[in-house]
């Protein structure tokens, strides 16, 4: 069985993993967004599902974008104030961050969302405007989002204190 620290260690790997390979879907997305004008101007064909495509991707990489700039600790910070404050006074900022603000934020989009999307999911939602399929991605998009901001704010809590921060 597992102990605490190393499920901790083990999430906290983990959704490290998620940030480093979400990073790259910025690059289909720039792909697709150069590629839509040559689409609809040239080809005249193709244009409306490269957006459709983009949007989704699009909303994957934001979903975790939002939990890479919390890890970056270039999100939600007031660092020109916080850089002067002792270790201790960061690491318990953080911690008390994470309990008041990540943590109830995510279970409330996590709660407050579940009709939409599992609706969505279950009807396999199709994008309004060209009815292509896949506009439910962009619904479970948001719930992996909130579920990355979840455990981010659950490893913020539990992580041991730093040397440094005593």
């Amino acid at each position: 069985m597992l102990s605490a620290m190393s499920t901790i260690r083990f999430l906290d790997r983990a959704v490290g993993q998620i940030v480093f390979l979400g990073q790259w879907l910025i690059f289909p997305v720039v792909i697709l967004l150069f590629l839509q004008w040559p689409l609809r101007e040239v080809f005249r064909t193709w244009s409306r599902e490269a957006n459709d495509l983009g949007q989704w991707i699009f909303a994957f990489y934001v979903a975790v974008s939002v939990t890479a700039a919390t890890r970056a600790k270039s999100h939600l910070t007031a660092d020109t104030l916080a850089r002067h404050y002792p270790p201790h006074w960061r690491d318990r900022l953080t911690r008390l961050g994470a309990a008041i603000g990540l943590v109830p934020w995510s279970l409330f989009v996590l709660f407050s969302s579940r009709n939409i999307v599992w609706s969505s999911i279950m009807i396999g939602e199709s994008f309004p405007d060209t009815f292509n399929p896949g506009y439910f991605l962009i619904k479970i998009a948001l719930w992996i989002m909130a579920l990355l901001v979840l455990i981010e704010g659950l490893i913020d809590i539990a992580r041991p204190t730093r040397p440094d921060a005593q």
